[in-house]
């Protein structure tokens, strides 16, 4: 895995995506010596800035690959998906570069050197997906893993290990305990170190990860030091699956866990960063939005009785109550009293200008008021209303940590997880703001953000 901004990416994604670039950069070059000759091409390169277009193009066609989930592990390993999607792809770079070329003709490369590019980056871009696939699969190529201990996080670790083939991981075996004689008054130490090692090595793995639910007295020390001096990689249960689903592995937390591991503590200066970005940022919306909220604020007004805000009480930093802005996009009827019931894709509590404002999530433009105010960051665990927080903290465990920060208008669990409605969807929901507190940082707050812009412009996620 390589880490960036403070979350962990599968190493062979980042290097795909990298090789990927370079075919890009590679395609049009030799577009351009196909179309121009050595020397013309050599003099477009040199003094009319053909690799700064040439990176444009590059970067265009890598940002809507991204964009399109071709990265995701769910469609990285689907050979249909990424067929389909590159097609899509080729035809949004060809819009967006038509639009960029209108508006500045000089990044223009040449009608004739573009089509011959465009042509070889989608051949080699299918066949280099085609390759990646083979050697993904090729069992020399994975890394070797034995799972110790039993439980549920030695179960999900081996569930997640297994689907996602791009991680280069193959389990090799589970074991629940080192050493059948381990403990046993007839057997003696060097004994029992023996048996160990043997059991281990009988798998050839090329890392341990550890996810025992209790380690006193029961974890072997020195046979795990031994195969350590070996080269064999030893990782805790816990760091790995972090590191693998971005998000905090509830089922096995402990308190002095989250004591004593790094993390989980917001430094002042990010606390100021924050709120200064919440100010300016906010302010500079608030003008900018002016216009448009004054015509949604109208056409909720025309399309049925009640106010235009709709407020809400929501639990915010240290369970403090607030009050959250939104449009209204509900009937006031069934907006106000009772129990609070989440919206579902199908609700008929809609307006019709409320169900165009939940779709495009015009209907939280409001809450920059909230964010101007101190209510919330931009970026943050998302609130809650009281009687579903209430109800979350009696029946998850370590639910108060959200608390510790202040809510924001999106969130690390909402560009991962989406929209929640049981409670087990709020326990996840939960491991996901864990892991944002205990990495909070100027570079997780823009790793979110971007893939809010991505969820936004595609639509995703909405009710």
């Amino acid at each position: 895995m390589i880490r960036l901004f403070h979350a962990s990416f599968p190493s062979r994604t980042v290097l795909l995506g990298i090789s990927e670039a370079g075919l890009v950069v590679l395609a049009f070059l030799a577009a351009m010596l196909a179309r121009l000759g050595p020397d013309d091409a050599s003099i477009q390169l040199s003094y009319e800035q053909g690799f700064f277009k040439i990176g444009v193009i590059a970067a265009s066609f890598i940002f809507c690959m991204y964009y399109f989930d071709l990265y995701d592990s769910t469609i990285l390993n689907n050979r249909r998906e990424v067929l389909i999607r590159v097609v899509q792809v080729s035809g949004t770079v060809c819009i967006f570069l038509a639009v960029l070329y209108f508006a500045y003709p000089p990044l223009q490369l040449g009608r004739g050197i573009f089509l011959i590019g465009f042509l070889l980056v989608s051949l080699m871009l299918l066949s280099w997906r085609h390759l990646f696939l083979k050697v993904n699969a090729l069992p020399r190529f994975s890394e070797r893993v034995l799972i110790l201990g039993e439980g549920e996080l030695a179960e999900s670790l081996i569930c997640e290990l297994d689907s996602r083939r791009e991680l280069g991981v193959r389990v090799v075996g589970h074991m629940r305990q080192l050493g059948g004689t381990h403990g046993n008054p007839g057997v003696s130490a060097q004994e029992q170190l023996r048996d160990i090692l043997c059991d281990v090595r009988s798998y050839k793995p090329h890392r341990i990860i550890v996810a025992m639910r209790d380690r006193r007295g029961k974890l072997p020390l020195e046979a795990l030091l031994k195969l350590k001096s070996s080269g064999v990689g030893i990782q805790d249960g816990a760091e790995v699956y972090e590191a693998v689903t971005g998000k905090i592995p509830i089922q096995s937390l402990r308190l002095s866990w989250l004591l004593f591991s790094p993390g989980f503590q917001v430094a002042k200066p990010m606390l100021v960063y924050k709120r200064l970005c919440s100010i300016v940022f906010s302010a500079l919306g608030i003008l900018l939005a002016l216009p448009l909220m004054f015509l949604i604020g109208l056409a909720i007004r025309i399309d049925s009785e009640g106010p235009v805000i709709f407020r809400q009480k929501r639990i915010g930093k240290d369970g403090q109550i607030f009050t959250l802005y939104k449009f209204r996009s509900m009937t006031v009827s069934n907006n106000d009293g009772g129990p609070h019931r989440p919206a579902g894709r199908t609700d008929d509590r809609f307006t019709r200008i409320g169900r165009m404002l939940r779709r495009t999530r015009l209907d939280e433009l409001p809450q920059l008021f909230n964010i101007f105010r101190g209510d919330m960051h931009f970026v943050g665990p998302r609130p809650f209303v009281p009687d579903q927080e209430n109800e979350c903290l009696q029946k998850i465990d370590y639910y108060r940590q959200r608390w510790t920060v202040k809510p924001g208008a999106t969130g690390w669990a909402q560009v991962n997880r989406g929209y929640n409605v049981t409670m087990e969807d709020n326990a996840e929901k939960l491991a996901y703001d864990l892991y944002y507190i205990k990495n909070i940082s100027v570079g997780l707050d823009l790793l979110i953000l971007f893939k809010t812009a991505k969820i936004l412009l595609l639509g995703r996620g909405s009710q």
